[in-house]
């Protein structure tokens, strides 16, 4: 494996770490800007829309650019970002800072997943993108619980401007040690790749995409607020709360990534119906320090093992014109992650306690495995629908062939 897919597996370690390191310290940022801990809640929201919108935007943007140089401007993108989220001397400051270092996000996965397969002998390709996106899964083990720490008692402006030299050390990394690679104009098609959104499939896999990880973020979200009011740890504790939600969000990805070839709707019902009773339980073992760990745990492996089918789900659907789908349904992902700290930081706002945001994550885990049946559903009948079909073209090209052919009568 080449050394430029450790500079891509920094530049994924950054990523990874800022997305998710602010729901371990919203209380002390809305404790420094003097907002209410729902309020602060719209920096997780404003960070998953930018993703939303920056994925299918700079993705069509890297088509007209080389994607070297693509990938170095997503990263200055990213340290700029959060250089204005460390030193924003207000809290809209600090969510333009998020914005702007979230639309970074989705492209560099798109692009950095092509350039990690370029790199290395076809039969290494898988192997590549697995080593790229290690960065991202790593983070959440190591990259969020040391910057949950050192924001809790150094500052948490300290984790912003740490992230940051990881983005610098990444977008040097890629200056080094990724080779010049032609640009990908010329193989992105915008017309047809839109073409894909008329797929009812591709439109309820990302909709099953939003649901679903939002179900996750809902309690992930204001998980410190919930561990430290609700379980009684202390504030030190969540540092290694979130190193078993990291865990098991390996765990779940291995899983998922391993099971989604072999029967990927199936694992796709299993693991939303899990998912939902599982969040709906939090509601109870949230008052419980054994319970609320082993249950914190659950959460990451049961929402990551939805990650590789739901992908892969978006890919085989829209086959002929990936790219694009793509990249947007990892935007799907975080637009989950807006919808559900939206409507999480709402139910706390209105009195029903620290808890209340387990119960609109099972709701929505509950809501995308309804869509998967329906699109389990619609495959069956579809499968149904063109079996004859094609058991008649079958029967017409075995009489031809006897036909052409009398020695085989």
């Amino acid at each position: 494996m080449p050394l430029a897919l450790l500079a891509l597996a920094v530049g994924a370690f950054g990523i990874g770490t800022t997305e998710f390191v602010i729901m371990g310290l919203l209380p002390e940022v809305a404790a420094d800007y003097g907002v209410s801990i729902p309020t602060a809640g719209f920096l997780v929201t404003g960070y998953a829309l930018g993703v939303v919108l920056g994925a299918p935007l700079m993705t069509v943007l890297g088509t007209r650019i080389p994607r070297k140089r693509m990938l170095m401007l997503l990263m200055g993108l990213f340290v700029v970002g959060n250089v204005l989220s460390a030193l924003a001397p207000a809290f809209g400051a600090m969510l333009t800072g998020r914005v702007i270092a979230s639309l970074a996000h989705g492209a560099f996965f798109g692009i950095g997943a092509v350039v990690a397969a370029e790199l290395v002998a076809p039969a290494k390709k898988a192997g590549a993108i697995a080593m790229m996106f290690t960065g991202l899964t790593v983070a959440n083990v190591v990259g969020v619980p040391l910057g949950t720490l050192v924001g809790q008692t150094l500052g948490w402006r300290v984790t912003f401007l740490i992230v940051a030299a990881l983005g610098v050390a990444g977008l040097l990394g890629i200056a080094r040690l990724v080779p010049e690679l032609p640009r990908l104009g010329g193989e992105v098609r915008i017309r047809s790749e839109l073409a894909a959104f008329r797929n009812v499939q591709v439109l309820l896999a990302m909709a099953m995409t939003v649901l679903g990880f939002g179900g996750v973020f809902a309690a992930i979200t204001y998980i410190t607020p919930m561990m430290t009011g609700v379980a009684g740890f202390a504030d030190s504790s969540v540092t290694w709360l979130l190193v078993l939600f990291g865990l098991g969000m390996v765990a779940g990805n291995l899983v998922g990534g391993r099971y989604a070839d072999r029967a990927l709707m199936p694992l796709l019902y299993a693991t939303l119906a899990a998912l939902a009773v599982t969040l709906a339980v939090f509601t109870l073992t949230a008052h419980s320090k054994t319970g609320a760990a082993i249950t914190l745990a659950l959460i990451g492996a049961l929402g990551f093992a939805t990650v590789p089918p739901l992908q892969k789900r978006v890919l085989d659907q829209a086959a002929a014109a990936p790219t694009l789908a793509s990249a947007v349904n990892i935007g799907a992902f975080n637009l989950g992650n807006a919808l559900a700290a939206w409507l999480g930081g709402l139910v706390i706002a209105a009195g029903l306690g620290w808890t209340a945001p387990n119960w609109v994550g099972a709701a929505l885990a509950a809501s995308a495995l309804l869509l998967a049946l329906v699109s389990g559903a619609l495959e069956r009948r579809t499968a149904a629908r063109t079996a004859p079909a094609s058991r008649v073209v079958a029967v017409a090209e075995s009489r031809a062939t006897i036909a052409a052919d009398p020695a085989r009568q």
